[in-house]
């Protein structure tokens, strides 16, 4: 059974760093790709990062391109989402996701915003960490 766990989440000020872990268990980490999601209060959830453990490849959101780095470690099987340069638009709660389907995973990022019937649509979810970045 796909189990995903987010920890490293908290509160930090704006121009900060946080890095999150996604801890992995029950699959093979090389079948799947690894998404980093957000939903601000109020808001849909939306795509952060996604990454292919298999070749390496990343993908981020315009939001956060260069000031995110999303990393897997395959020993510890975990993935990681390093956040720097943190603004005040970036609180959040951050949600690890699993899906075989790489092409999926991008298609989500693509979407910017994602429906609560969507997100159903991809099946293994954590249960979230939440970072809220004070100005």
């Amino acid at each position: 059974e796909v189990h995903l766990v987010e920890s490293g989440g908290g509160s930090v000020q704006a121009g900060g760093s946080l890095t999150l872990s996604c801890a992995t268990s029950g699959f093979n980490l090389d079948d799947y790709a690894m998404g980093w999601f957000r939903q601000a209060p109020g808001k849909e959830r939306e795509g952060v990062s996604i990454i292919s453990s298999s070749d390496g490849m990343t993908h981020y959101a315009d939001s956060v391109k260069g000031r995110f780095i999303i990393s897997s470690d395959k020993l510890k099987r975990t993935v990681y989402l390093q956040m720097n340069s943190l603004k005040s638009e970036d609180t959040a709660v951050y949600y690890c996701a699993a899906e075989e389907s790489k092409s999926l995973l991008l298609a989500f990022l693509a979407l910017g915003s994602i429906t609560t019937r969507q997100v159903g649509y991809l099946e293994h979810w954590g249960q979230g960490t939440l970072v809220t970045v004070s100005s």
